[in-house]
């Protein structure tokens, strides 16, 4: 009986923590929180710069050199700065319907990828092996999702605009800019 009462008793020393270990531990944790605080503050400076880096790269250099007549030219530093287009598209949610119906009326619908989803509980695997038209005859919950990815979106509305073809821009989303580049000699 003696050993089991000088177990316990190394255990309750084992949990004994001195006032140094705690404040130790508060030191590191306030330092964390200090960083935390830190690493959103230079996220936000990120996000801001980056939104001039995109205003003087899509805005102000193009039209300046629209300005100037100029498409491209060299810095003294040996740099080239060349504006080409640039193309990107979103559909908002209201217009997603109709631009779907719009794609496939127009032969456009390859780019329509759908995902079938089905959620089983435990021991339904062997359900999981019925086509989609016998899980929905047999009502289990099938969630069905239509997307373009975005890569693809932007490619098309490119394809349609270098070919002249006309589409309803605005229910795409589309947008076409002029964007500078520059490379470092």
């Amino acid at each position: 009986m003696s050993d089991l009462n000088s177990l316990f008793e190394e255990d309750a020393n084992a949990l004994t923590v001195k006032d140094d270990d705690l404040s130790s531990v508060g030191a590191l944790a306030k330092r964390a929180k200090e960083l935390e605080k830190e690493i959103e503050d230079l996220d936000k400076v990120l996000s801001e710069r980056k939104e001039q880096q995109r205003k003087l790269l899509e805005d102000a250099i193009p039209a300046k050199l629209e300005e100037l007549g100029m498409k491209k030219f060299t810095m003294s530093d040996g740099s080239q700065i060349e504006v080409k287009p640039f193309y990107g598209a979103t559909i908002k949610e209201e217009n997603r319907a109709a631009a779907y119906e719009w794609l496939r009326q127009h032969g456009f619908d390859d780019i329509i990828k759908n995902t079938v989803s089905v959620r089983f509980g435990r021991g339904e695997d062997d359900l999981c092996a019925e086509l989609l038209n016998l899980l929905r005859e047999k009502n289990y919950p099938v969630d069905q999702a239509q997307k373009i990815e975005p890569a693809t979106l932007k490619a098309w509305v490119r394809e349609r605009v270098e070919r002249g073809d006309a589409f309803p821009q605005e229910l795409f989303g589309a947008f076409i800019g002029q964007k500078a580049t520059i490379k470092s000699a």
